[in-house]
């Protein structure tokens, strides 16, 4: 039997595989054991290939978050500093990030000298920084890198938009990578019960086969080798 006929699918058209009530669906005769837990073997391997990939992809996320944030909450202070908080758009989205971003304003401002300087750090490399004294109310726009080697200059209210956008799908891809996961989960799950049903129907099945004298009894390898050996003596 097809199993992927009349089968559903979740919103990122991962296919499942419905639970098998009744293995006589998919097993019609002992023929038919081998190639339906070929078939079962091989979505199993499907499936674990995708989960792989889909923790990958959720542990990447979970990585970038937190830097989108804070990259986030330094163009606000920038924003604050240069008096353009009526334009700057609320915090939705951070939730409970927000009293984060408070902290970061209150460790900013105290680092913010009399003269309206900041020192500061700025990334070279991953584990490389160097120092750097900046006038945030001097400062409309923010270089962003964007992936391949490729850095734009931003206004700030354009990065500050940017940043939120990227940060909100940033959210919802970590949703939908951890809803898949588990989504996975159950069908591998789903697939291993089944296997298990059609290994059992396939020994019930030869054991009453067996009762009826139906299917022959399995040769004993040692009776053969003995018989061997006194037609050669």
């Amino acid at each position: 039997m097809d199993t992927t006929n009349n089968t559903t699918s979740n919103p990122r058209g991962i296919p499942s595989f419905p639970f098998l009530s009744n293995v006589n669906e998919y097993v019609k005769s002992l023929s038919d054991v081998e190639a339906t837990l070929t078939r079962f073997q091989e979505m199993v391997s499907k499936y674990t290939f995708m989960q792989q990939n889909v923790e990958r992809r959720a542990v990447g996320l979970r990585e970038k978050l937190p830097e989108m944030k804070r990259t986030l909450e330094v163009v606000r202070f920038l924003r604050k500093k240069r008096g353009d908080t009526k334009t700057a758009p609320p915090s939705d989205g951070l939730g409970d990030e927000e009293d984060e971003e408070e902290d970061v304003d209150e460790e900013l401002d105290s680092e913010t000298k009399g003269s309206g300087e900041i020192e500061t750090t700025f990334s070279l490399q991953d584990t490389l920084y160097a120092k750097a004294t900046i006038k945030p109310a001097e400062i409309d726009e923010v270089y962003l890198w964007l992936g391949a080697n490729v850095m734009v200059a931003y206004p700030l209210a354009e990065a500050d938009e940017l940043l939120q956008g990227k940060l909100e799908k940033a959210k919802d891809s970590l949703v939908a990578a951890e809803e898949d996961l588990e989504f996975l989960r159950v069908q591998i799950t789903t697939l291993e019960v089944a296997i298990a049903r059609v290994h059992n129907w396939d020994v019930g099945e030869k054991r009453k086969l067996k009762s009826q004298g139906l299917l022959p009894a399995e040769k004993d390898d040692g009776e053969d080798d003995g018989k061997g050996k006194d037609d050669k003596d």
